[in-house]
């Protein structure tokens, strides 16, 4: 017994053993986060800090680079191409954030079924092309604006107005507006996704009470439904401006930027700059950025749903 008691009298208290078993996880953690980090490193952190360090050289790859300071981006100033494309974003980011009203037309009636397998079929459908490969989708809106086996041109002489039929995606005129309808009607999306699983999570005691009140569909819509998912409505804007920033290949498949650059954007820019122009320190300086204009976006985005989240902190206390 009195072994006992000496052995006991040796042993730590509980709370200091707690919190060395506590402290040997967290290593255990940090410790199998390392691999993930390296492969960061090398792939993702390295080429970035790469790129930047170059955007301020005339950088030959496998030859003597030169330093030239801010000359790439002085450059950039008198770059008229490089901001038409900003112009191009624009008009894609708004028509984009537009087309939002099909998902939420979509979400809205699809909550309303109220036989769940029917509303599961329909579900389903809406979210499997959500799979399919982007390749795809472009290379078959690039059959349907073939000048001359297209769709939309056979239809067009097959219903008696030849005289409509165009190269939709070869001139500069329709050239732009033929990528904004790529993926029409726009309901199959990340869009349709947010947004009906929003709705999914508002109670439905507030659909029934606005119902009881006389408040009709649309007008709940726009005092009871928008509202409620403005966070997520958040995040979807947040995501549409940063997937609008790195848009770019569905335009580089279907007209390459083309024709007369009406349907440029800036990675395509930086491509044609690095790889048709071989002005490998200039593509960096524009890819920098472009990479420093995401950034700015993210860490806006970021303050504001750090403040929504002491808000609403601040409105439960």
């Amino acid at each position: 017994m009195e072994v006992d008691a000496i052995s006991d009298a040796e042993q730590p208290p509980e709370p200091v053993r707690r919190r060395r078993t506590r402290r040997r996880v967290w290593i255990g953690v940090y410790l199998a986060l390392v691999p993930v980090f390296v492969v960061l490193g090398v792939f993702q952190f390295y080429p970035a800090a790469n790129g930047i360090f170059f955007s301020f050289w005339d950088w030959k790859p496998a030859t003597v680079s030169t330093f030239t300071g801010l000359e790439n981006y002085l450059r950039m100033l008198d770059d008229k191409v490089w901001w038409d494309s900003f112009k191009n974003l624009a008009i894609i980011f708004v028509f984009n954030t537009v087309m939002w009203i099909f998902p939420l037309l979509a979400a809205e009636l699809l909550i309303t079924l109220k036989h769940e397998r029917s509303a599961f079929v329909y579900r389903t459908l809406l979210i499997v092309p959500m799979a399919f490969p982007g390749i795809v989708t472009a290379l078959v809106w690039q059959f349907f604006y073939d000048p001359n086996n297209g769709v939309f041109n056979a239809v067009l002489e097959a219903i008696g107005l030849g005289d409509l039929a165009q190269n939709w995606a070869g001139d500069p005129d329709t050239a732009l507006m033929s990528l904004l309808f790529v993926g029409f009607p726009f309901i199959a999306g990340l869009p349709f996704l947010i947004i009906y699983s929003s709705l999914q999570n508002i109670p439905k005691e507030i659909f029934e009470a606005a119902a009881l009140d006389g408040v009709g569909r649309i007008r709940r819509v726009f005092l009871f439904d928008l509202p409620l998912m403005a966070s997520q409505v958040r995040i979807l804007v947040f995501l549409a401006v940063v997937g609008t920033l790195q848009y770019g290949f569905v335009a580089y498949v279907i007209t390459g930027g083309g024709p007369d650059n009406a349907t440029v954007v800036p990675i395509l820019r930086i491509l044609a700059v690095a790889f048709q122009g071989g002005q490998w320190g200039y593509a960096a300086a524009l890819s920098t950025t472009l990479f420093l204009i995401t950034l700015a976006f993210s860490v806006v985005v970021m303050f504001a749903r750090r403040r929504d989240a002491s808000e609403k902190t601040g409105s439960i206390r």
